[in-house]
């Protein structure tokens, strides 16, 4: 049978591995491509090709391999989007316990008892979820456990004084 131009092109490639791979040396590869070149024949490729591991009929394709991909070792935490992230909010438990404890002073000292409530609530959600507003919170606390200590003295002071 004759040997075509891709087939010679095939041999041209099995005989370059072959040297590349350090099977021929520079002298057989330069004789087997002039070879290459001249033969007319499916069989004279044949000849200059048989000792290579390629060797001169084509090999048969491997068999698809699965794709898996790679396991993630993280997930991100939030998409990546062009838009920032919006700035994290005040916690509204905390913003009440302000205005309750600077509220204080003027109803008597009703609002003292919200104010500690809420400032405990705030400080635990704000540590919890993110949000801002610890020193609201924190103020109002503190607001609210002055004006509690402030009607206990007057308080005693005043069953003392009673006594």
């Amino acid at each position: 049978m004759r040997a075509s131009d891709s087939d010679r092109a095939r041999a041209e490639d099995v005989l370059k591995a072959g040297y590349a791979e350090g099977r021929l040396s520079k002298h057989e590869f330069d004789q087997r491509m002039a070879h290459v070149h001249s033969a007319t024949t499916y069989g004279e490729l044949h000849h200059l090709l048989a000792d290579l591991p390629q060797g001169p009929s084509p090999m048969p394709a491997p068999a698809p391999a699965t794709f898996q991909p790679a396991p993630m070792p993280y997930a991100p935490a939030r998409p990546w989007s062009p838009v920032p992230a919006p700035p994290p909010q005040t916690n509204g438990s905390a913003v009440g316990a302000l205005v309750c404890g600077v509220l204080c002073p003027f109803t008597w000292g009703v609002t003292s008892i919200p104010a500690v409530i809420l400032g405990h609530k705030a400080r635990s959600d704000v540590r919890r979820t993110g949000e801002k507003g610890d020193g609201m919170a924190l103020a109002g606390l503190i607001l609210g456990y002055l004006t509690l200590a402030g009607w206990m003295l007057l308080l005693f002071g005043i069953a003392i004084a009673g006594i």
